[in-house]
């Protein structure tokens, strides 16, 4: 199983929804600063035919701006929505993998874990010899979660 980082860290990912924003906010900074100017030169009556045929052309251009911000921003919604289906998708996957006959054995990749008899103090557990301890009750589908806080999971990094 690969491990994917979480799209919370991923840079282009943000990188998409920081240039989404500003492209939005650049957007309508040009959409509302050339329409006011070139609505003040018609009310004015002192408007030219450049004010006049310009200005329209840099209200679409914002508009344009602010439109593609919009995409950039739907898509960022997007990769996320299929990030959290993949990430579903790979455990519904994996749960199918073990088949439909209802038990579920220990894959040969779960981790072993060492048996320490329980009247050995702390401090001497690490100078027996470590044997692993395996199993053939089925095992449960779903996650177990360890109660070492030193054990760390490489999905969570």
């Amino acid at each position: 199983m690969t491990v994917h980082p979480r799209l919370v860290r991923s840079v282009p990912f943000w990188l998409l929804i920081v240039g989404s924003v500003a492209t939005i906010g650049g957007g309508v900074y040009v959409l509302v600063d050339k329409l006011t100017t070139m609505e003040a030169a018609i009310l004015d009556g002192t408007a030219t035919g450049v004010d006049v045929y310009v200005g329209q052309v840099w209200g679409v251009f914002g508009g344009i701006l602010v439109g593609a911000g919009a995409l950039g921003l739907a898509l960022a919604l997007a990769v996320a929505a299929v990030r959290a289906g993949l990430t579903r998708r790979d455990a519904d996957s994996a749960h199918d993998e073990q088949g439909d006959s209802g038990a579920h054995t220990v894959s040969a990749s779960a981790p072993a874990t060492t048996a320490v008899p329980a009247h050995v103090p702390a401090g001497e557990a690490h100078d027996t010899p470590a044997s692993p301890v395996t199993s053939d009750v089925p095992a449960s589908p779903e996650p177990t979660v360890s109660s070492n806080p030193d054990v760390s999971d490489a999905s969570h990094r």
